[in-house]
């Protein structure tokens, strides 16, 4: 059966003046307008159509990419606000998306970035949006560790800096003095966890842990000398190819593992390479 507002694979049933019409299952036939009909598709063929209702509440299709789907959130701009019904956001169709008053936890204007959920109305079976997105939060537990790399959606401003959305399922907090200077609501950047505070709470960083980097391939340096009987034919005069060829980072990075790891007296490094110190 065809998922509302969701991509699906259908079988296009039929050619008619007016589109294809597509299986859509327990729904019945879909339309897929005439102007989204590739050429030569024939009958019997599968194709990957986004469904959704129409303004008289018909379900049709489209081979168009909205920006985001049903369950997930983003950040959306208002292009207009009608006084009885609420605000429509351009999520990338020709049809604007409605963000209903019930649904708005603060009024919205012409012009707004919003950060909503993608959802499906229970009543009309329409897909609206909603800036309750707070509903789609893990509660639960998380293994979240420190340097570990996150995708990060920009929510909005806070006194300490910006709260900003984890994997669409955690809140975190990035502090003020990492902002960048060109953010809004819905920026997407790739950050790292900085801090998992003892509530659970987790504080976050666009810049990498260099300490929780260094742990993680001196583990793995450690790993490959205790495969290859202690010894490894590499050291820090070792040229920067062979270095990347064996663990896949920079020299840098290898000479700053490696003086960790002779600090700790774990390795001794000699000319012919790295050996490993047996108790």
């Amino acid at each position: 059966m065809a998922e509302i507002g969701r991509f699906n694979s259908l079988i296009v049933l039929r050619s008619t003046p007016q589109g294809l019409y597509l299986d859509g299952g327990e729904h019945g036939d879909i339309l897929l307008p005439k102007r989204y009909v590739p050429a030569d598709l024939e009958e019997g063929t599968a194709m990957a159509v986004f469904v959704m209702r129409d303004s008289e509440d018909r379900l049709v299709a489209t081979t168009e990419t909205p920006i985001a789907m049903v369950g997930e959130v983003s950040a959306l701009k208002v292009v207009s606000v009608h006084p009885t019904v609420g605000a429509f956001l351009d999520w990338g169709l020709a049809k604007d998306l409605l963000l209903p008053f019930r649904e708005q936890s603060g009024r919205v204007r012409e012009g707004d970035w919003v950060v909503v959920k993608i959802c499906l109305d229970p009543k009309s079976d329409r897909i609206i949006a909603s800036t309750r997105w707070n509903r789609v939060l893990d509660a639960g537990t998380h293994d979240f560790r420190r340097g570990q790399a996150v995708s990060i959606m920009m929510v909005d401003a806070s006194p300490l800096g910006w709260n900003v959305l984890i994997h669409q399922k955690h809140l975190g907090l990035l502090y003020a003095d990492e902002v960048p200077a060109d953010v809004r609501p819905g920026t997407r950047l790739k950050g790292y966890i900085k801090q998992v505070r003892s509530d659970g709470k987790l504080d976050i960083t666009l810049k990498p842990d260099r300490g929780a980097r260094v742990v993680s391939f001196r583990n793995r340096i450690l790993m490959a000398l205790e495969e290859q009987d202690g010894f490894l034919a590499l050291n820090d005069q070792s040229s920067p190819e062979a270095i990347r060829a064996a663990f896949g980072i920079s020299k840098k990075v290898f000479k700053q593992t490696l003086g960790s790891l002779y600090k700790e007296r774990v390795i001794r490094m000699e000319d012919d390479g790295i050996h490993l110190v047996r108790d």
